[in-house]
């Protein structure tokens, strides 16, 4: 293992060898931050004050997160490290890509700790896209890399999902000869539906030349039939796998992610921001929460039951729906979905929005079974108005 002081003289070594319009680059994104238009899903899915205003008692299934919260695990190596905060934590980032890479089965080279996954998701989309290099990316699907992609002036292509939902891999491969970047969700946000390994196969297969295929697998670890891509990492495809702590392990407020990629690919990402200067709090949690063998399956089980539940209460009464494996479900209400979410937000219940290609549907993040209950009990009094 590489002690954190050799780390940080690498870090120092590969600053040494920025250009000068690559630092200018580099600290203008520092500089702009939070700021920047795309930068998070609050800022794309709704107004961030309007979320943040949203009443203490009100019922939240409206931005996927998991209301068990970090494991018990987690919360106990993060009480630890909180009297250390005055000081950089260096080692925390480098002892969870450690852990990372033992469960993966990957080398550290290929794994970059991040503060979720929509950082590295984010650029990557400006490292491997252009205003000659289109984005392509499903429809519907997460808005994120799309509103990184437009910031550049990058073409962003959209390729409607497949009948089941799933992305359709040929019509991808082929919407552009010079994609740079393909970008596959999987299981899909907001359709919580699964694309098949055979699919993400053809998509690295036949994709354009130099094109980087980006697989986000925030919402994998939900899914029963889902096949992780990382096996094309440690292949050394143009693959980079996006991987959250904000979904199953609970740790949405933490902030806590990875990229996975070859460690040219990754050098890409890594001109896009400064050092690892990563939250402790975060890097222990999620340490903490990848030793943990039986979490997985156990909260898989636990999510899977309430929002099979869910399902067949939504077919006993008649209401449409996709199919999910994650920890949403996209609901059809037979109305403009908008309305449908301003009006459950008067019955103290927050659901997530509706999608252009999908007007009538709306996002519902699977909660506790109380919640359920009572968005069950405010989804019919809705309905019925």
């Amino acid at each position: 293992m590489v002690n954190s002081f050799a780390r940080e003289q690498e870090w120092a070594r590969l600053g040494r060898k920025l250009t000068r319009r690559e630092f200018a680059r580099m600290a203008a994104l520092a500089a702009a931050g939070a700021s920047l238009p795309f930068y998070n899903e609050l800022t794309l899915a709704q107004d961030m004050k309007a979320i943040a205003n949203i009443p203490p008692d009100t019922i939240r299934l409206n931005t996927n997160e998991n209301p068990m919260g970090p494991c018990p695990a987690a919360i106990e190596a993060i009480h630890k490290v909180v009297p250390q905060g005055g000081r950089y934590q260096f080692n925390q980032a480098f002892a969870f890509v450690d852990a990372m890479a033992a469960v993966e089965g990957l080398p550290t080279a290929c794994i970059l700790a991040s503060a979720g996954s929509s950082d590295p998701l984010h650029r990557a989309v400006l490292a491997f896209t252009s205003s000659s290099r289109p984005l392509v990316i499903a429809d519907p699907g997460y808005e994120a890399p799309a509103r990184a992609a437009r910031f550049i002036g990058a073409k962003v292509i959209q390729v409607p999902l497949r009948k089941d939902h799933s992305h359709d891999s040929k019509a991808m491969t082929s919407a552009s000869a010079n994609a740079g970047a393909i970008y596959v969700c999987n299981p899909n946000n907001p359709t919580g539906t699964v694309t098949r390994k055979e699919d993400i196969d053809y998509i690295v297969a036949n994709k354009p030349k130099g094109c980087v295929v980006l697989v986000d697998e925030a919402y994998i670890h939900f899914a029963t039939t889902a096949t992780s891509a990382t096996p094309l990492v440690a292949d050394g495809k143009d693959v980079v796998v996006l991987r959250s702590f904000s979904k199953l392990y609970g740790m949405a407020g933490l902030r806590a992610g990875a990229a996975l990629g070859r460690p040219d690919l990754l050098e890409k990402l890594r001109g896009y921001g400064g050092l690892p200067l990563l939250p402790a709090t975060a890097m222990v949690g999620a340490t903490a929460s990848l030793k943990e063998k039986t979490l997985v399956a156990e909260r898989r089980k636990i999510l899977a039951d309430i929002r099979e539940d869910l399902c067949d209460w939504l077919t006993k009464k008649g209401y449409g729906f996709i199919p999910s494996e994650a920890n949403m479900v996209m609901i059809d209400s037979g109305r403009v979905g908008q309305q449908i979410t301003a009006e459950m937000l008067k019955h103290k219940v927050a659901i997530g929005r509706a999608w252009q290609s999908l007007p009538r549907h709306v996002r519902v993040t699977i909660g506790t079974r109380e919640e359920m209950t009572k968005f069950k009990a405010a989804f019919e009094r809705v309905m019925a108005s």
